[in-house]
């Protein structure tokens, strides 16, 4: 905070496309989607129009005894979109609130059926946002740790994470670390071991798919998630896939889970959802899930849970018009061919000895940076090394943030193959000033 006091912060205006502009006019290439959320680029104009449609017509009522047109088209698309096990949407605010929402409707229905349960489980260092009950099954240090004592108990098995996994017995090499990896899948046999060894089976399984994004950009291993729904399904553990920050095209897919065929209990959406337009989060469910809780008045087995937007009109017609954006412009197949760009623009940072690794899922990257490549050694956190490399990207047009001395790249899908590289660009000259190299 100290730092932040002392510096000035960029005032930003105005959007257009996967650009942002200052009060002074300059212009920064939005690197990192204004923190994840941004889709189709700023100010498009079908998501504009969208939203002065809806505001005409109704900017907010309540989802206390009422409906409303958006937000009821919008699930009935949401359910159509997303994997067949999920048949119900629960609104709320953000990622964090989806999170809170899932973890109480699994505790909830457990106990309506009268089921003796033990534990969530979680990765060690995963995220899931910063409210109680998703910083419980978190497990990052660095955002959670002093707020331990508030949290409730949960287990943990270490993310596989192969470029630091103590059990990976590969030298570096120059090359994204899952693919070198010589281990015998101990991330898998820990996950078994710790199903096996529970005394009651665990009360819900959440899990970012494919790729950790505030845990440091950890891309799994090819077919880690499938295995790790297996296991929930055999042990008759409810999954939850917290597809805040890897749904919406991001992965290369419209949700990650599509790619290792994996069919959640529950699925938590936001950023995305709208585009970036409008803050508005949804939980997806199981009929099962849903069905413990029908009952009598008087048995009072409501979830008990709200927001006072949620199913917010506005949101939930710009997320509708989102969706048709990505008919309208197919941006998946876009995306696929910006992801295999994106592969070959990164080979250039290997040549930098700061570089120990770079992983890629569809259009999200994480670089990191090491102080020496041969050893994995890490820069120490008091160093700043990816800030200050952040802060050297945004002098030459590029904005993004890091996790620790993890550079994201994760920009807009609608950039262009020569915006992308321009990213790359600047953040490799920008390692190099910084670093050396």
């Amino acid at each position: 905070m100290r730092d932040w006091m002392r510096s000035v912060p960029t005032m930003i205006v105005r959007g257009k496309g996967p650009y942002l502009f200052d009060i002074h006019g300059k212009k920064y290439l939005d690197g990192n989607s204004s923190i994840w959320t941004n889709i189709h680029g700023h100010r498009h104009p079908h998501l504009d129009r969208a939203l002065q449609k809806q505001i005409r017509k109704l900017a907010h009522c309540s989802s206390l005894g009422l409906a409303n047109e958006p937000a009821s088209i919008l699930a009935r698309e949401l359910i159509d979109r997303t994997p067949k096990s999920l048949k119900k949407v629960f609104y709320s605010d953000d990622g964090s609130t989806a999170i809170e929402a899932a973890l109480k409707m699994v505790h909830q229905a457990h106990v309506h059926r009268k089921e003796k349960r033990g534990a969530f489980l979680g990765l060690e260092d995963g995220y899931h946002g910063d409210t109680i009950g998703a910083m419980s099954v978190g497990g990052s240090r660095g955002f959670h740790g002093v707020y331990k004592e508030l949290m409730f108990r949960t287990e943990k098995v270490p993310a596989p994470y192969c470029y630091r996994c103590p059990y990976n017995r590969a030298k570096p090499q120059r090359a994204d670390a899952r693919t070198y990896a010589k281990c015998n899948l101990e991330c898998v046999s820990l996950l078994e071991k710790k199903f096996k060894k529970a005394r009651r089976p665990f009360a819900g399984a959440v899990i970012e798919p494919l790729i950790q994004g505030a845990a440091g950009m950890i891309a799994h291993p090819k077919g880690y998630l499938k295995r790790f729904a297996a296991l929930c399904r055999a042990h008759g553990v409810p999954l939850i896939a917290d597809e805040v920050m890897t749904g919406f095209g991001r992965t290369g897919t419209l949700f990650a889970c599509e790619q290792e065929k994996v069919s959640p209990d529950l699925m938590c959406l936001a950023k995305g959802l709208t585009g970036g337009y409008m803050p508005l989060a949804a939980t997806l469910t199981s009929q099962k899930i849903f069905d413990a809780f029908l009952g009598d008045y008087a048995e009072r087995k409501t979830f008990f849970h709200g927001h006072s937007y949620s199913g917010n009109p506005l949101g939930c017609a710009v997320a509708m018009a989102s969706l048709e954006t990505f008919d309208r412009e197919k941006t998946l197949k876009r995306v696929s061919r910006r992801g295999a760009e994106l592969e070959t623009m990164l080979q250039a940072f290997w040549e930098n000895p700061h570089v120990g690794d770079v992983r890629r899922v569809g259009l999200v990257a994480g670089v990191e940076l090491v102080r020496d490549w041969k050893t994995r050694k890490a820069y120490d956190w008091k160093e700043r090394v990816g800030g200050r490399v952040c802060e050297e990207a945004k002098k030459w047009g590029v904005l993004t943030r890091p996790i620790g001395n993890v550079i994201v790249i994760m920009p807009p899908l609608c950039v262009t193959k020569e915006q992308l590289q321009m990213i790359c660009d600047v953040l490799r000259k920008s390692v190099r000033r910084v670093c050396g190299g």
